[in-house]
């Protein structure tokens, strides 16, 4: 009888335990429902949230001027009042006559110089915010070409391309991929020897074109890249830039070239006496003919 009850307790005691287990089971299984639960909410939360912030970034102006104005030393408006939007992947060219201020807005894109008043984004940057030592930083994202080459002349083509990539310490197996991989697609690929002096006012352009290049930047200013330059290579510089803008980079070229401007049929901002008195999409003849209506 004894053994009969022992037995019964033993049964007992070993259901509770069953009960108890299945109970605490069923309480961590519910736990980690809750808690998978907020974790998919947390997850649908954080790629909406990404999201928006993709869309806000595609959207968001890669150059933005509000109410820039720029006065030198001497007293006389470069500027005045600019507004100014430029979004990712247009390409734009800016033309005025000497001296209207065009040059100085490039400047200021670079944070060469500072505004007087107004504020201006690039490249998601405030530049008033920079500090010193934060702007050869920002400018590694952007790529910038000029009229004068400013190509080192004691270095060959592979290395004064290559010298933007030592400038932000790539790594020497991404300098020896992607050097000659800029030379080929402006054409050089055979000249990586060369000196600067060795080649023509068309290629030193297209080398000074791979280096700005090279970094892969968000934004390629050009400041007056086929002033040097005969009809048949700036056209051919021209056709690069228009390559490289369908590849996605924002392309923003100051030039006083009139007939590439009406060829090529881009976005044009006019620039007079420090005014933006023209933007639209036409060539130069319609910018011209704005710009003599001012």
């Amino acid at each position: 009888m004894r053994e009969i009850c022992g037995s019964g307790q033993e049964s007992a005691e070993k259901n509770r335990h069953a009960a108890g287990r299945k109970k605490a089971y069923r309480q961590y299984q519910g736990r980690q429902d809750r808690e998978t639960g907020l974790e998919r909410e947390k997850k649908a939360v954080g790629q909406r949230y990404d999201l928006d912030s993709q869309l806000k970034e595609i959207d968001a102006p890669v150059i933005l001027f509000e109410n820039v104005s720029k006065e030198y030393q001497s007293g006389i408006p470069a500027l005045k009042n600019v507004n100014l939007e430029i979004r990712k992947g247009e390409f734009v060219f800016i033309v005025g006559n000497s001296g209207s201020g065009k040059s100085t807005l490039i400047k200021l894109m670079l944070r060469e110089v500072k505004p007087t008043s107004g504020k201006i984004f690039v490249a998601g940057k405030q530049l008033s915010r920079l500090r010193r030592w934060q702007v050869s930083r920002f400018r590694r994202k952007l790529g910038v070409v000029f009229q004068d080459f400013r190509l080192l002349p004691d270095r060959t083509v592979f290395e004064n391309v290559a010298f933007a990539q030592r400038v932000i310490e790539a790594p020497s197996r991404e300098i020896n991929r992607q050097t000659p991989r800029m030379l080929a697609m402006v054409g050089l690929g055979d000249k990586y020897r060369s000196l600067p002096k060795e080649l023509s006012g068309g290629e030193q352009q297209r080398v000074a074109l791979a280096r700005a290049l090279v970094n892969n930047p968000v934004i390629l200013l050009a400041d007056e890249p086929t002033g040097n330059l005969d009809p048949k290579n700036s056209r051919e510089i021209m056709a690069l830039l228009d390559d490289i803008n369908r590849r996605g980079t924002t392309v923003v070229v100051v030039t006083h070239n009139k007939e590439i401007v009406d060829e090529m049929q881009k976005r044009v901002i006019t620039v007079k006496n420090g005014i933006i008195v023209s933007d639209q999409k036409g060539g130069y003849a319609y910018a011209k003919s704005q710009y003599n209506n001012i």
